[in-house]
């Protein structure tokens, strides 16, 4: 089976390997309140301050800009400058981009895991596979949102990014498989999250353009509004409201690309409020810096204490993602995820097809690996692969992967500073499967894919000479993560979930709401501060956050 295994050996974070279509991306939007941070004055006064122009904070500037004066903050830089870098071709490329002006910033958890930031203009909608499927309607209560209100600001985001993408073969195979095994009932397509299977929708258009969170700075009022990128937020500033006798933002210090200092403050008229929406890593590291945090913590790297409150950095959690490849006989189609089967025993199963990958990839990713593990002190222990890659003539999977993820997860952990330059990664701890119950999710997710394998319906994609067991094998000899290797993984579903653990990028809490901020977002026990982004949630929403982080932010 080695020339299976040469097909397959490239395929690091299948998770991951979803596509790889042609791609032409609209014509930049001609925003004219988007600048470099290094055309900014020393001082500026804005009503409202966001911090991080992600996937939430796109929609909430903009919804903020149509009454008031907006400022907004951008470490990364624009998804509209390249075309190309956000072209679906690049996606495993631009994930494993490790430059200073990368749009991924890769980190590796305490769990071995290699895991990625977004540092662009409009988050991680700039970096993802794109599918976009809502929160359920219980996620909805059980999180305290108006039903009316959520419902409006989901379709709000889809006017602008939100599709019904194709169905070709493999997706149409791994649908009639799923209901075949009993993922039902077929609810076809739909933005809602219902139990059975369904396709679900897609930032990218008919012509595969991506449409990022960005694009809804289209609502946004000019004139109200500006934006300002590769600009680095040290900290937040506070001051003590002798009337409230607590301490109050009122302004933040920022670095530009140049390395030149500004300020910005809240205007003193009517309300002002800074707004903290820089990710589920970014939002507590900043917090922290700020001074608000674990006092013994924040003492340790010499850092002022504004409020000792130590639950910032907790709950920290990821869903898990394991998966199994499966090359086929025939040609497939290049798909992203747009099947998925939403169980009701609490994983989801989805498909993506036609993996293609350069020459350089597993170097490139030996690299990252190397390159992270300097920056956290971990010892790299990827095993060195670049001869097999080399001897591949073409290395194209033909074929594709199915994956499931745990809803959840129950598993949390922490999040700490290892240094105070917001720059560099914090140390991130998720205790995957630290709860059986994610385990047996995970292990009930994985026999679902087995029979998806197996069943008549996606029989035409199956090498019939090639059992599940070859599979299991071939995916415990690629080097996915950090992770120590067990000789019963071929064997035990449940170590096969624990040593080929992926991410799938949809880690959130941090910050979470009833905890470190009320359930208006308000940071608890200080004035004018807010945290509105997925470091807030308690359990990832849907099978996919995108599309409840941009409604959020909305």
């Amino acid at each position: 089976m080695s020339w299976v295994y040469e097909q397959f050996i490239c395929a690091f974070l299948v998770g991951c390997t979803f596509l790889s279509v042609l791609s032409h991306p609209d014509k930049a939007p001609k925003y004219t309140f988007l600048r470099e941070a290094a055309s900014a004055p020393q001082i500026l006064t804005y009503d409202y301050i966001v911090i991080g122009g992600g996937t939430c904070g796109c929609p909430l500037a903009a919804t903020l800009s149509q009454g008031a004066t907006v400022l907004v903050l951008e470490r990364g830089g624009s998804p509209y400058t390249n075309p190309e870098q956000i072209n679906i071709n690049n996606f495993v490329n631009s994930l494993a981009d490790i430059s200073p002006s990368s749009f991924s910033q890769p980190f590796i958890s305490r769990d071995g895991v290699l895991n990625s930031r977004a540092r662009a203009l409009g988050g991680g909608s700039v970096l993802n596979a794109g599918f976009y499927s809502r929160a359920s309607s219980k996620y909805i209560v059980d999180s305290g949102w108006n039903e009316t209100l959520a419902k409006d600001s989901y379709q709000w985001v889809e006017k602008k990014v939100a599709f019904e993408p194709p169905m070709l073969q493999w997706q149409s195979a791994v649908k009639d498989g799923l209901l075949e095994v009993g993922v039902l009932p077929y609810n076809g397509f739909t933005f809602d999250h219902l139990y059975g299977t369904k396709v679900g929708g897609t930032i990218f258009d008919k012509e595969g353009n991506r449409h990022t969170a960005a694009d809804l700075l289209e609502y946004a009022d000019p004139k109200r509004i500006s934006v300002y990128l590769h600009a680095t937020v040290q900290k937040i500033l506070f001051k003590y409201n002798t009337e409230k006798r607590r301490q109050q933002a009122y302004g933040v210090i920022f670095k530009d690309a140049l390395g030149v200092m500004h300020r910005a403050y809240l205007s003193t008229k009517g309300k002002s409020e800074i707004i903290l929406s820089a990710g589920a890593i970014g939002s507590p590291q900043l917090l922290m810096l700020s001074g608000i945090g674990p006092a013994n913590h924040l003492q340790a790297h010499g850092i002022k204490v504004v409020l000792d409150q130590p639950l910032v950095g907790q709950g920290m959690a990821d869903n898990p993602l394991n998966v199994l490849l499966v090359p086929s006989p025939v040609p497939v189609e290049v798909s992203l995820v747009q099947t998925v089967g939403i169980t009701k025993f609490g994983s989801f199963i989805e498909a993506a097809s036609g993996l293609s990958l350069g020459h350089s990839w597993s170097e490139r990713l030996q690299g990252i690996f190397e390159f992270v593990s300097n920056q956290s002190g971990q010892p790299s222990m990827f095993p060195p692969v670049a001869d097999t890659i080399r001897s591949l003539a073409n290395p194209i999977l033909k074929g594709g992967v199915l994956l499931e993820k745990i809803i959840g997860p129950r598993s949390t952990g922490h999040l700490e500073l290892i240094n105070t330059n917001p720059n560099d990664n914090p140390s991130v701890t998720f205790n995957y499967f630290k709860d059986p119950e994610d385990l047996r999710k995970c292990v009930e997710g994985m026999r679902t894919i087995i029979d998806v394998i197996n069943s008549k319906a996606f029989s035409k994609f199956r090498y019939h000479n090639m059992p599940v067991q070859s599979l299991i094998d071939l995916m415990l000899h690629l080097p996915v993560n950090l992770r120590p290797k067990h000789a019963n993984a071929a064997f035990s579903l449940e170590q096969y979930c624990i040593d080929t653990v992926l991410t799938i990028w949809h880690y959130h809490g941090g910050c979470q709401s009833g905890k470190v901020v009320d359930h208006n977002y308000k940071v608890i026990g200080v004035e004018a501060l807010r945290v509105i982004d997925g470091s807030t949630f308690h359990r990832s929403p849907g099978t996919n956050p995108q599309a409840t982080v941009m409604m959020l932010g909305r």
